[in-house]
């Protein structure tokens, strides 16, 4: 059983923490709507979980960085414009996918708290019989 609510707990903690990239990349992305020539960048989340995840990705690998696990899963955003000075950040898309990992990125830290507040509950108190 500790093996079961271990494994959801560092699943949970390894979306969080790819939330948290793909919410780095989405705010360059934003900060640099104006900038000639750059080109937006996006993570594939469900491919990049995958990767950090997967039986390769043990604690053997634990000194290679997020990164560099993941680095396949960057691309580049497919823009259905680009303007005139080459820059491919669609502002609205931009906003929109933040918008939606903040809300993913809070429910994933909410289902890591409760699984720790439950562990550390059933860790406090005695069976009450």
């Amino acid at each position: 059983m500790l093996n079961k609510l271990t494994d959801a707990m560092n699943f949970q903690s390894q979306a969080l923490t790819l939330r948290a990239e793909r919410q780095r990349l989405l705010a360059s992305n934003i900060a640099n709507a104006d900038t000639p020539g750059y080109q937006s960048k996006d993570m594939d989340f469900a491919k990049a979980l995958r990767a950090a995840t997967s039986p390769a990705a043990s604690p053997s690998d634990s000194n290679q960085t997020l990164t560099q696990r993941t680095q396949n899963a960057l691309q580049s955003s497919l823009s259905s414009m680009t303007s005139m000075d080459s820059n491919t950040v669609d502002m609205d898309r931009e906003r929109a996918s933040f918008a939606d990992n903040t809300v993913k990125y809070e429910a994933s830290l909410r289902f890591l708290n409760g699984s720790i507040r439950t562990m550390m509950d059933a860790m406090k108190s005695p069976n009450a019989s």
